[in-house]
């Protein structure tokens, strides 16, 4: 069976996030995109665990239900410590067995920090040192490097990171066996660092509000739906089916710059430079693009990189082809009629022939999916926080 799985979102307990990011809502949501198998989120967090443990079924395997959609227990944490000499910051995300093995590993961390205040808690603990509580209390779950390549609080980001997985991680690098992608990177940029050719591509959502969800995700093809299953694929790579991808250039980390300073450039221009703001005279946030160059070791991704699709999220295209904003009434009028009449959103955007979509289908939103399929955009690259801005190059009049 072919999985659609979203395990990096996060529950309205986390800061800066919708109030709406609630199991019932959830779950709608991950019917209308295509969502087969969804994380919990912030499984470190005391009163969502309570609400896990009341409100989700339990399936047995890993998996638990809430409204006929599938869910993981997952979650994400902030870490916070000085390595030689130099204050470091990443993320984690972790992948949890059971609920149980989450209240243990929630026992285990409380005493390290507070885990209400942030359903992505902060820590002030090492790689190394979260690994060994973490595993302590539950061998099988699986620790997963978020979104590695961002500035901040990333694995390799520019800021706080590291140039290698065993600097961060230590004796316990060879336990890593997957990496996040993040927004701003896809598999060809992760495929030119020959270091991380053994590990699996993890691509999700990391969603605040519900409109987000499966705007990245990852394939799995298994025999039956199970943590294990999922964990195997994961490690081996057998079931293991690709990703569904953001465009890297909408990420808003894709570039280096200065938003304060409105500079974008791309790499090169920042070496030339020194990396210093021409108008400030500060060092420039050094985006994705730049990092991954910096620790490639190879100009192309390897052949055989790892399967993946390039998405834009269904109400930006129908956005640009009506030309309304992505909140207004007419372009969620418009979305939820196409995703009532012909299923949910990822079917639209990769399964469904354009014929079959013509049914009370605009002839321009129909343009914008064909060119999204086919690669035909512009995109102006996301820079210091700034999400890129994508642009469709229709033929046809509005």
């Amino acid at each position: 069976m072919t999985v659609v799985a979203d395990l990096h979102i996060h529950s309205r307990y986390s800061n800066s996030t919708s109030p709406q990011m609630e199991l019932p809502t959830l779950a709608h949501g991950a019917r209308r995109k295509g969502i087969d198998l969804l994380g919990t989120g912030d499984c470190t967090h005391p009163y969502w665990l309570d609400t896990l443990s009341s409100e989700l079924r339990d399936e047995g395997s890993g998996i638990y239900s809430y409204d006929g959609v599938s869910f993981m227990v997952t979650g994400e944490v902030s870490l916070v410590w000085k390595h030689d000499g130099k204050g470091r910051r990443i993320h984690l995300v972790l992948l949890v067995p059971s609920l149980d093995d989450a209240v243990k590993i929630h026992e285990a961390l409380s005493p390290r920090g507070n885990l209400v205040y942030d359903g992505r808690p902060m820590l002030g603990l090492s790689a190394p040192d979260f690994c060994e509580i973490v595993w302590e209390q539950s061998p099988d779950t699986l620790i997963i490097p978020a979104h590695v390549w961002t500035p901040w609080y990333a694995v390799f980001g520019a800021k706080s990171g590291f140039d290698s997985l065993n600097a961060c991680f230590g004796e316990y690098t060879d336990r890593i066996v997957a990496i996040e992608t993040g927004l701003s990177s896809d598999p060809p940029m992760n495929r030119r660092v020959s270091a991380l050719d053994h590990l699996r591509l993890l691509s999700c959502s990391d969603a605040h509000s519900p409109a987000k969800l499966a705007r990245e995700a990852t394939l799995f093809d298994v025999k039956s739906l199970s943590f294990a299953a999922i964990a195997h694929a994961l490690k081996t790579g057998e079931g293991y089916g690709g990703t569904l991808e953001f465009y890297p250039q909408e990420g808003k980390y894709h570039y280096d710059g200065h938003r304060s300073c409105s500079i974008s450039w791309s790499p090169e221009q920042s070496m030339a430079a020194d990396d210093i703001c021409p108008v400030c005279g500060k060092t420039l946030t050094i985006g994705v693009l730049h990092r991954v160059m910096d620790l490639a070791d190879r100009s192309e991704p390897e052949l055989g990189c790892v399967p993946f699709k390039s998405l834009i999220p269904l109400a930006e295209l129908i956005a640009q082809a009506v030309g309304k904003g992505v909140n207004t009434k007419t372009v969620t009028c418009l979305c939820d009629a196409m995703l009532d009449r012909h299923g949910s959103e990822l079917d639209i955007l990769l399964e469904h022939s354009l014929d079959d979509l013509a049914v009370d289908t605009p002839g321009r939103v129909l343009e914008a999916i064909a060119k999204m399929r086919s690669g035909d955009i512009t995109i102006e690259p996301g820079y210091d926080g700034v999400y890129g801005k994508i642009e469709i190059p229709f033929e046809s009049r509005a």
